[in-house]
């Protein structure tokens, strides 16, 4: 069975629908509350909304391996693929552009393993072998969902804002153009920090992530004006430098079209609209299209053969 998995910074992502923080919680002992608890090797495993700090490199333990069972679980429910016999799994996965070339072969290597791996969920014993693994430049795979508006185009630039990161990749008549690409540290988590410094600083309130998500979504409940002044600002700055630092590397997003995808890119939509360093703007609304994105990449490849 083919899965394709999102591994971001802030959440986990699949082609389902289903998001999740990527975030975990190891015991000796199967915890006494919660429903998603994952047996593995002994121990027992719950997803956290306290997320797993900002890692380049994701292969240096095992949290984000154990997510990936969590997601392997999640989908063979959602599914209806799930029994309880070996279930033989193509893992399709991806990377930043900038990091893809340097990473994506030990990044494979990773996530594939000789043995079965066998671990418990919902009180069902699962059984599941990582046959193959491929790797898929993110923000090229998540612009597939919008291939045919943008493949006849001459300059394209798609930004991905994510957790930790602002992925851009310049795509030329339906080409990546992998020398035009960088991964910049500037995701919604840098603003998430910025905000709630200023609000504990200046107003002695603190807020958390959850709480700023609200407010840029304008979902806000029971915060004063001067707590929405601020992250409506904070916000606005946010995209004004990162548009900034795109110019800097000569990237202009005023000239062709840009592709926006990425949940920081949903939760600034606002900002990114009222911009004047940005014209004609297209966003892909799916949190998930790195996911289906690298479904249509493998199914693209194995097409041609």
């Amino acid at each position: 069975m083919i899965i394709s998995i999102d591994h971001g910074n802030k959440q986990i992502k699949l082609p389902s629908g289903k998001v999740f923080t990527s975030g975990i919680n190891e015991s000796e002992t199967r915890p006494p509350f919660g429903d998603d608890v994952l047996k593995y090797r002994g121990k027992y495993y719950t997803i956290s909304e306290k997320r797993i700090p900002f890692m380049r490199d994701k292969t240096t333990d095992n949290r984000f391996y154990i997510l990936t069972l969590f997601a392997i679980a999640f989908e063979l429910e959602k599914t209806g693929n799930y029994n309880t016999g070996l279930t033989p799994i193509e893992l399709l996965v991806g990377l930043p552009p900038a990091h893809f070339g340097g990473q994506y072969k030990k990044f494979e290597k990773y996530f594939k393993r000789v043995d079965i791996e066998d671990f418990e969920f919902h009180g069902k014993k699962f059984y599941v072998k990582i046959s193959e693994v491929s790797a898929y430049p993110q923000a090229f795979a998540a612009a597939m969902s919008v291939y045919g508006m943008i493949r006849s185009l001459p300059r394209v630039v798609v930004l991905d804002i994510g957790g930790f990161t602002a992925d851009y990749l310049l795509i030329k008549n339906g080409q990546a153009d992998l020398s035009v690409c960088d991964s910049l540290e500037n995701g919604i988590i840098i603003l998430y920090n910025q905000i709630i410094s200023k609000v504990n600083s200046e107003m002695d309130i603190l807020l958390d992530e959850s709480d700023v998500d609200a407010i840029l979504k304008g979902t806000p409940y029971g915060f004063n004006g001067n707590i929405l002044r601020v992250v409506d600002e904070l916000a606005q700055t946010f995209i004004s430098d990162l548009l900034s630092k795109l110019r800097e590397r000569s990237i202009d997003l005023r000239s062709g079209r840009t592709v926006f995808v990425g949940g920081g890119s949903l939760l600034l939509r606002k900002q990114i609209e009222l911009s004047s360093k940005i014209s004609s703007p297209i966003f892909i609304d799916e949190i998930f299209a790195n996911a289906k994105g690298y479904e249509l990449l493998y199914k693209a490849t194995q097409a041609k053969g």
